[in-house]
C-alpha cells in the first residue's frame, strides 16, 4: 500500500499517483523529481523550505500552505485553512487543524495544518506537526502519517493512541531520523511495536 509513498527524511514526503505531490520538501536531494503540487503544512524551517520549493517546482506547480507561510512573502501560494476542501492541479485535497492542545510550539490560534490527499484512489493523511487531537475523530483516511518524536509533536505512545483513533489501513512514522530535530529511528520502532494497526516504517528516498 505504501509502494507510492516516499519518505523523504523527517516530515518529508513524496506521493506518486495521478500527479506527483510533496509534503513539507526539506533537504531534498538534487535533482529531485518535480512536483504537481507542493503541501506545507506550517512555517517551521523545517517544514517550509523555499530553497526546496524552487527545486522541484516549475511552470506549472501548485504550492499550498496556510496564512503563516503565505505572511512569508517568499513563495507564491495558494492559501488554506482547516476545514477547507479544494482540488490542486487535478489532486482532492482536505485541510485539518494540527496543533498542541498543551504545548505552545504549534498553538491553534497559528493555523497550522494537516493535509488528507487522495491518489490512487487512496487518502492519505499527512498530520501536520500535532498532537492527538479531537478533530482526529472525525477523520477518515487509508494511510496516516504520524509523527513520533515527542517534544514539538506527539511521543510514540500518543501516536500509537492517534492510530488507534483514526484505524488506518497502514501508518508511517514520520517527524524522526534527521538530525537537526528531536527523533530517532527507535521512536518509530516502538510505535510499530505498540500500534495495532498495520505499521510500516520506510527507508528514506531521494
Amino acid at each position: 500500500m505504501a509502494e507510492n509513498i516516499f519518505w523523504l527524511g523527517h516530515d518529508s514526503f513524496r506521493l506518486k499517483g495521478e500527479k506527483v505531490v510533496y509534503i513539507d520538501p526539506w533537504k531534498l536531494a538534487a535533482g529531485a523529481e518535480k512536483a504537481d503540487v507542493i503541501l506545507v503544512t506550517h512555517e517551521h524551517r523545517d517544514h517550509f523550505s523555499p530553497d526546496d520549493i524552487a527545486k522541484i517546482s516549475h511552470a506549472g506547480t501548485v504550492v499550498v500552505a496556510p496564512q503563516s507561510v503565505a505572511t512569508k512573502g517568499s513563495v507564491q501560494v495558494t492559501v488554506v485553512k482547516p476545514g477547507d476542501k479544494i482540488t490542486a492541479n487535478g489532486v482532492s485535497i482536505e485541510v485539518v487543524p494540527a496543533y498542541n492542545p498543551n504545548k505552545q510550539f504549534h498553538p491553534k490560534s497559528a493555523g497550522h495544518v494537516g493535509y488528507i490527499v487522495t491518489l490512487n484512489g487512496k487518502r492519505i493523511y499527512h498530520t501536520g506537526d500535532t498532537d492527538l487531537i479531537p478533530e482526529m475523530t472525525q477523520i477518515k483516511c487509508d494511510i496516516a502519517l504520524l509523527p513520533v518524536s515527542g517534544k514539538y509533536v506527539m511521543t510514540a505512545v500518543e501516536a500509537v493512541e492517534a492510530a488507534h483513533t483514526l484505524k488506518p489501513a497502514l501508518a508511517i512514522p514520520m517527524h524522526y531520523g534527521d538530525a537537526d530535530v528531536v527523533g530517532t529511528r527507535a521512536d518509530a520502532e516502538e510505535f510499530k511495536r505498540l500500534a495495532k494497526v498495520p505499521v510500516e516504517i520506510l527507508e528514506k528516498s531521494k
